[in-house]
């Protein structure tokens, strides 16, 4: 049994969609992000760093905290979506998603989304940052059925929940023939539409259209 603390978020759904994708069971623990409750003592002890989500394998005793490092885990323990002749190009497209995707469109979500008028540079900034990651995954995914390669990874798993906030970044998804083709593809699976909805049963990927 996995338990898994997270909450309603990209990062948090990456983990869900992974333990759908490889029939782990789990239990899911909602951490409140929004009133702080990644910042008790008693959730720092599994997560130094206040942030969900936050993995503890029960049977093998071990705790693992950051989304990529958890996805790793999970691949390796399950023996899935982690094949050995495609791994350099799955750690490369799971790193870029740690480091670029998802924290360049998690900050445009902050100016575009949550708070617009509160910063014209900021909105600019990651509008235009948000708009070349999609140009750049559109590029990749016209070379490449998938991120790394000719198979589905964690390195979608890892980007796909990032991307299905797209609605959120008014740049138009449908206008990306190739990221729309791996995204549709990826909501049509079943482990993803299971993973999706983790904590709310009716919640599905929004349409690229």
């Amino acid at each position: 049994m996995i338990d898994l603390y997270s909450a309603n978020t990209p990062n948090g759904k990456k983990i869900s969609i992974m333990l759908e994708e490889i029939g782990f069971d789990y239990k899911v623990i909602k951490v409140d992000i929004n009133n702080g409750e990644q910042f008790k003592d008693e959730f720092k002890k599994i997560s130094p760093l206040s942030k969900i989500p936050v993995i503890i394998d029960q049977e093998n005793k071990k705790t693992i905290f950051e989304s990529g490092a958890i996805l790793i885990y999970l691949a390796e323990l399950s023996g899935k979506f982690y094949n050995s002749e495609e791994r350099l190009e799955i750690n490369q497209w799971l790193m870029a998603q740690m480091g670029y995707v998802g924290p360049m469109l998690g900050q445009h979500h902050q100016f575009h989304h949550y708070n617009p008028g509160k910063s014209k540079f900021g909105e600019d900034r990651y509008f235009k940052i948000s708009k070349r990651i999609y140009k750049e995954l559109d590029e990749r995914l016209s070379k490449s059925k998938y991120l790394s390669g000719k198979n589905y990874t964690i390195a979608d798993i890892g980007t796909f929940p990032w991307i299905a906030r797209h609605e959120w970044h008014d740049i138009g998804l449908k206008n990306y023939k190739n990221l729309t083709r791996w995204y549709e593809e990826i909501s049509d699976r079943e482990g993803v539409k299971k993973g999706f909805a983790f904590m709310d049963e009716n919640e599905v990927p929004p349409k690229p259209y």
